[in-house]
């Protein structure tokens, strides 16, 4: 199975930046034997979804509305965001749960609305290092997880649910300080174990935090690491390339 590279971009680029980077990728990536996901700021999405159309390489979005369509300013509904060519969507990134108080109730209604429109979330779980110090990862995960994922096992939703999740250590975003990549793997064999049971269906799990050239290839051989989620690193073409090239 393909492993999943998703690039996302955050604010960190201004629009003709992200346009310039994007064209640079679809020149750089031609084949991926990863899937590879980018993720722009809004306002690109659109003109990056255009080129990107004929290549390999998929766009989705960093968060999407809970509602549908009604009078919400400044919130973008999955409907709009599938509709410009988006086909995934990060939900409850832990930038959304701490600087915009998202709560794991509101990340459950935004993960309802994804999968009703028919994109894939990206749901993302984490903890902070009070939390990891005090030996509460798993419990905090498993809250997460509970609150993010309640109600996808009823009918309401067709089986397969298109939901992979990642893990993304809070203390380890941004930081430089990255997980053990044999810690990662053996977290996710857990979140995989406790998803499992929660939605009854296996889902693939991605690593986020501090990713880099450096260490890419060192989770991404760990059987339970599905992919990476990817931050500053994903902002430079030729790096964002060789991450990808580790997959051949």
């Amino acid at each position: 199975m393909k492993k999943i590279i998703a690039a996302n971009w955050k604010m960190q680029l201004k629009f003709q930046d992200s346009i310039l980077l994007a064209k640079k990728i679809a020149k750089n990536i031609k084949k991926p034997k990863a899937e590879v996901i980018v993720f722009p700021e809004y306002l690109s999405l659109p003109a990056i979804s255009q080129i990107f159309k004929k290549t390999k390489i998929k766009v989705g979005a960093q968060d999407g509305a809970a509602n549908f369509l009604g009078a919400y300013t400044g919130e973008v509904s999955a409907l709009n965001i599938k509709a410009l060519g988006a086909s995934h969507v990060i939900i409850g990134h832990s930038e959304r749960r701490q600087i915009f108080g998202e709560t794991n109730e509101l990340i459950n209604i935004k993960i309802k609305s994804a999968l009703a429109t028919g994109l894939t979330a990206i749901v993302c779980v984490g903890e902070n290092l009070a939390q990891k110090e005090k030996g509460e990862t798993k419990n905090v995960l498993l809250n997460q997880l509970k609150g993010a994922l309640a109600g996808l096992n009823s009918k309401t939703f067709i089986k397969p649910l298109k939901v992979i999740v990642a893990y993304e250590p809070i203390w380890a975003i941004g930081t430089g300080k990255a997980i053990i990549p044999a810690e990662a793997n053996l977290i996710h064999t857990f979140l995989k174990k406790e998803i499992k049971k929660l939605i009854k269906q296996e889902v693939l799990i991605i690593y986020g935090g501090s990713v880099n050239l450096d260490n890419a290839a060192a989770f991404l051989n760990f059987p339970q690491i599905a992919g990476l989620l990817i931050g500053g690193a994903s902002l430079k073409a030729h790096v964002l390339k060789k991450i990808v090239q580790l997959n051949n």
